[in-house]
């Protein structure tokens, strides 16, 4: 069991959810605690999985599995979202809404919907050179070099039109 993604090799599977409001400290060590438990209890098919979770900027769960141990299937990614759905249900915080853009202003993240994003772009407070985060990702890979990318690179960009 590991508890950082850093270690994960580049073509291991990612999953990132997002917060829809700041986790205090207090939150974080509980649920990277509970994460921890989960993983080290993952399974696909009765084959323990390679994985890793963390908490990224009190904000980001990100969970991880190195396939080439063994595959992730359906059944074990259908456990992996019911944990975080349970996550979700005991602190009372939302993981799943796609349409939440997170965002850096200065050090800050910023979580706002896109229909407002959109009308921070109108505005000019954010541009095409605003650090997103690519929550979509699928891979440590990509992860490291497209996880947080300039505004131009990013699926977001549509609202720069």
């Amino acid at each position: 069991m590991n508890d950082m993604i850093s270690t994960m090799p580049p073509d291991a599977r990612v999953w990132v959810y997002q917060s829809n409001s700041v986790l205090s400290d207090a939150e974080v060590i509980a649920i990277k605690s509970e994460g921890a438990h989960f993983i080290s209890d993952w399974a696909a098919h009765g084959a323990s999985l390679k994985a890793s979770f963390d908490i990224l900027y009190n904000r980001f769960i990100v969970i991880a599995v190195d396939e080439q141990q063994a595959m992730a299937s359906g059944c074990s990614i259908d456990k992996s979202v019911k944990f975080v759905k349970e996550l979700e249900h005991k602190f009372n915080l939302n993981l799943f809404d796609r349409m939440q853009v997170a965002y850096k202003k200065g050090e800050e993240i910023n979580v706002c919907s896109l229909s407002e994003f959109e009308k921070l772009a109108a505005q000019g407070l954010v541009n095409e050179l605003t650090i997103v985060f690519n929550n979509m990702i699928t891979s440590k890979k990509l992860f490291d070099t497209q996880w947080q990318v300039p505004l131009k690179q990013s699926w977001q960009n549509r609202v720069l039109a």
